[in-house]
């Protein structure tokens, strides 16, 4: 190379470096850990319930290990803590306290070893990223890798030479048999040979979500040499279709020395069709590697809308929090817009986009005011979805899975959903349809709001109505979206009723304990009262939480429960109390977990509490109550979630407060202050702006806010409104280890 050459070398280097850079701190995939979360240190404890496995945004394949034949707990179907694995299943729920789906197992396996199929795995000869996992099956010596597109899984198993090269396909795995309160069965299902290269079928369902249909095509680069149908433990030999509730086929394969089994599967909640519809546009070839390549970009993509300066530590949690927050809502329809409506038609998406896996009871807290804030586009989608239940079922989503309305948990929390992308400004849905929508989910009884109680009694009685004060109190809060909804429209009556209806939460507030408790169609109080006595979900007055934690529930009226308790010092007073008492109490759920004292940051009911010393003057408290959950109830490890994830609701915790901001009233256009842990946030915003949110000093010991600056000027207010961020601009928050108790006492 001569001196020009190394001069114009050196030179391209130097102008290359920003981009290559650039280009470094761009690639935020690598951040990304899908093990964080999948199992706890110990099993007492939950962490997470989600699935290390590989899908895209938002997609309709989540195609992962399962660890249990009849999985259950965790809901994901894996655990990290277990040894075997019985086989990788197409579809999963990342979070939930609930099991369901599994469909469509797939285990490779070779030899001659006897039943039942499944291998011990080690954690030193797997891995995962977003859209990829591989894993070594010891006990064949098959190296298993997966990838997936929005309605395709892909498989590549690598098989030890001259052995048996089988597929086991099975359609009888599912959830487990033994929970009887889900009745979950098998009513059909079918396997079909097209041809030595094609298998196809389907199996109908009940479960978590009523009824179910999945269809699957199942393409191999490789033809088939042998397949055997088994209907239970039946083999029915020389047969090219089987009909039966506990149906398998195990395919065998002449491979040639370390030549890989490619298989692609396309999924479709429609028809078989549209399976092989779906296959042929999404994963038209064989190109393994690309497709991992594709689902990287994918959420390259997606993590790319907030850029973030931290330890490695932070942006393993971070971006892996976003991962998991955008797994779902899930776009159930085909890639020709088909879909199964509520009322088991077939309908047609004219966006190609019908949504659903609404955990809504978790996510409306937070994980929805984030979609509103990185995701306005799939926000429409996510309410025109919800409006099409209405139009077919009569009401909003409570829990919908599979397109279905399953009826877990209380309230109807679409409401503050679609009210909070209303107020918001946010594009794409009919405020009309919305409204619609909203104010008859707000006076037409269903399961978990029994409205003609509501208006009889000006509370939900004990004794009509199990959970009562728990059902009350989110009632309440939903009522105030539908008057703040009202009131946009210009729907005065609407307006004033609803709101009025917002106020019912003291009407079970009992001055003489200080918390809210039950009361029958007599309007007496109904003893004995335990504050700290837990309800699950039924046969007690409070929803997975007890009378503690259920006392701050009033996100659209904090002042007024300010003034109910007795003010200010009373309020922090009993703050205090709750974030200092360790009694715990005698009967918990799954869901009880993460205590800091009474807050119990494992489960939704509590997100917020630390937020609402702000509103009684404490700000300061309300900065070291969070830096402590963010400092100590999150890590990078498998165990690195203090209860279950719900669907990226304890995610969305951490990305807002992690910035230094919550939406304590997740439809009020606001969020609280609290104490960031990253040195730097960038949201890159729908409308071409970004908001970068610094914190010098920022430290496990520093936590506590010394000054904020709003675009170069002081800000000594509580709260950022959703207008000011999406505006575009700077928020600068300097920090320091002791509190400065001046900040934040600007009169708002």
């Amino acid at each position: 190379m001569n001196r020009y050459t190394v001069q114009m070398f050196l030179a391209a280097i130097v102008l290359l470096a920003p981009f290559i850079t650039n280009s470094q701190e761009r690639n935020l995939t690598k951040y990304v850990n899908p093990f964080i979360g999948t199992g706890a240190v110990d099993k007492n404890s939950l962490s997470g319930s989600n699935f290390p496995g590989a899908t895209v945004p938002f997609g309709f394949v989540q195609l992962s290990p399962d660890t249990r034949r009849e999985p259950e707990e965790p809901a994901s179907g894996y655990d990290y803590n277990d040894t075997k694995i019985v086989g990788f299943s197409h579809t999963h729920l990342s979070g939930t306290g609930v099991a369901d789906l599994f469909d469509i197992l797939f285990l490779p396996v070779s030899g001659n070893k006897d039943k039942p199929y499944e291998s011990s795995f080690s954690h030193n000869q797997e891995q995962a990223k977003a859209g990829y996992y591989q894993v070594k099956l010891l006990d064949y010596d098959v190296n298993a890798e997966l990838t997936a597109t929005e309605h395709t899984g892909f498989h590549r198993y690598t098989y030890p030479e001259k052995q048996n090269a089988k597929l086991l396909i099975d359609l009888g795995h599912s959830l487990s048999k033994k929970r009887n309160y889900w009745q979950c069965q098998i009513i059909e299902s079918n396997i079909r040979i097209v041809d030595n290269y094609t298998i196809e079928g389907y199996r109908i369902l009940t479960g978590w979500a009523k009824l179910r249909k999945v269809f699957f095509r199942a393409e191999f680069l490789e033809p088939i040499a042998n397949i055997e149908l088994y209907d239970g433990n039946t083999i029915r030999k020389d047969a090219k279709i089987i009909n039966g509730t506990n149906l398998k086929a195990l395919a065998s394969f002449k491979l040639s020395a370390q030549k890989p089994l490619l298989v692609k599967v396309g999924l479709s909640a429609v028809s078989i069709e549209n399976a092989r519809l779906n296959l042929q546009q999404e994963n038209p070839d064989w190109n393994f590697d690309a497709k991992v390549q594709e689902a990287d970009r994918k959420w390259e993509k997606e993590l790319n809308k907030v850029l973030v300066e931290g330890t490695q530590e932070q942006k393993e949690i971070y971006y892996t929090g976003l991962y998991h927050a955008f797994i779902q809502p899930n776009n159930i329809a085909d890639v020709n817009g088909e879909y199964q409506a509520t009322d088991f038609s077939i309908q047609k998406a004219i966006d190609n986009k019908h949504y659903s896996t609404f955990s809504l009871w978790d996510t409306y807290r937070a994980a929805h005011p984030l979609y509103t804030l990185l995701q306005e586009e799939r926000t429409a989608g996510f309410i025109n979805s919800m409006i099409r239940q209405y139009e077919t079922y009569g009401y909003l989503p409570i829990w919908q899975l599979w397109g279905e309305e399953n009826y877990c948990m209380i309230g109807n929390h679409a409401i503050p959903v679609i009210v909070d992308a209303a107020l918001k400004g946010i594009k794409g849905f009919d405020l009309n349809k919305a409204y619609n929508a909203v104010r008859a989910s707000s006076i037409t009884d269903h399961p978990g709001s029994p409205f003609s109680s509501w208006d009889k009694y000006k509370y939900i009685p004990e004794n009509i109505q199990s959970q009562s004060v728990s059902i009350t109190l989110e009632m309440a809060y939903d009522d105030w979206c539908v008057s703040q909804f009202a009131k946009l429209l210009g729907e005065e009556d609407d307006f004033k009723y609803f709101l009025e209806r917002s106020q019912r939460y003291r009407n079970l507030y009992d001055n003489s304990t200080g918390f809210f408790r039950a009361k029958n169609t007599e309007g007496k109080w109904i003893d004995p009262f335990n504050p700290l006595q837990y309800g699950g979900n039924g046969g007690n007055p409070y929803t997975e939480g007890n009378a503690w934690q259920y006392f701050w529930y009033v996100p659209q009226d904090i002042k007024g429960l300010i003034s109910l308790v007795g003010g200010n010092k009373a309020f922090t007073a009993k703050l205090d109390k709750f974030f200092t008492l360790n009694a715990l109490p005698e009967e918990v759920n799954g869901n009880a977990s993460g205590f800091i004292g009474q807050y119990a940051h494992g489960n939704e009911p509590s997100h917020h509490a630390a937020y609402l010393y702000n509103y009684a003057g404490q700000p300061w408290k309300t900065q070291g109550y969070v830096a402590k959950v963010l400092n100590t109830l999150y890590n990078n490890s498998s165990s690195g979630y203090s209860g279950n994830e719900d669907c990226g609701q304890m995610s969305a915790w951490y990305i807002f407060s992690a910035m230094g901001f919550y939406p304590v009233n997740p439809a009020n256009g606001s969020y609280q202050i609290g104490s960031p842990v990253l040195k730097k946030a960038k949201i890159q915003l729908a409308n071409g702006r970004s908001f970068t949110v610094t914190a010098a000093n920022v430290s496990p010991i520093n936590t506590y806010i010394q000054m904020i600056k709003l675009n170069g000027k002081p800000y000594n207010q509580i709260s950022i409104t959703h207008k000011q961020i999406v505006s575009g601009g700077t928020l600068e928050f300097i920090m320091g280890s002791t509190p400065n108790k001046k900040w934040g006492m600007e009169k708002e």
